[in-house]
């Protein structure tokens, strides 16, 4: 997984004129901070998961690079006690672009902020890429998504079983209470709901 991590960051990076004795550098660094204790989903494959979903809405996205960049680096800094993780990670990208003398400095930390509270907005077609391949997991198969839960339950490890289920069935009635979860992949909708209703009735 790193392999392919590592060939997906260059190909990118490449595409952004960054030299690869640098790509490869913060290839390491990146890599190395989705590795860290603690993280059970928010992972290296996570990152690819998604991607792999950018692609397949990239005639959705505007600034395709910039998209795939706050893919990235929208987790890079995570850490379930604390609730600053998306502007932490967005100071970072800022910090990373201007290193590598990438211009998107600002949309790019733009659109990882965004995943905060997973608002694209109405007429921003980069975050709604950006949201919706996050968010593509809520609507995968049933053991898919149960293997989700339960890795998210780890990284909450430290909090009581009450508590998690408290807290948790906020974020899922969060989601079900929207309009509609997804703007583009429209073909998860129902699963994504299904998924959450399900998960919701366990932990009630």
């Amino acid at each position: 997984m790193k392999d392919q991590g590592r060939k997906r960051w260059h190909d990118l990076l490449r595409t952004l004129g960054v030299p690869p004795i640098q790509a490869d550098r913060t290839f390491e660094e990146i890599a190395q901070a989705y590795s860290g204790s603690g993280r059970f989903y928010h992972i290296l494959d996570h990152i690819l998961a998604m991607l792999a979903t950018v692609e397949n809405l990239a005639t959705h996205a505007i600034s395709l690079n910039a998209v795939k960049l706050a893919t990235w680096l929208h987790d890079v800094i995570y850490a379930s006690k604390a609730s600053d993780n998306e502007e932490r990670s967005a100071q970072y990208a800022e910090r990373l672009c201007k290193e590598l003398a990438i211009p998107e400095c600002q949309m790019v930390a733009s659109l990882i902020r965004k995943t905060k509270k997973h608002d694209a907005g109405e007429d921003d077609a980069d975050a709604k890429v950006l949201i919706d391949a996050d968010l593509a997991i809520l609507g995968a198969s049933e053991p898919v998504y149960r293997d989700y839960a339960g890795k998210i339950r780890q990284e909450y490890g430290w909090v009581t079983e009450p508590e998690y289920r408290q807290g948790r069935r906020r974020v899922l009635e969060n989601f079900l209470a929207r309009p509609t979860i997804y703007h583009f992949l429209v073909q998860l909708e129902e699963p994504a709901r299904q998924n959450l209703a399900r998960e919701m009735a366990q932990l009630a």
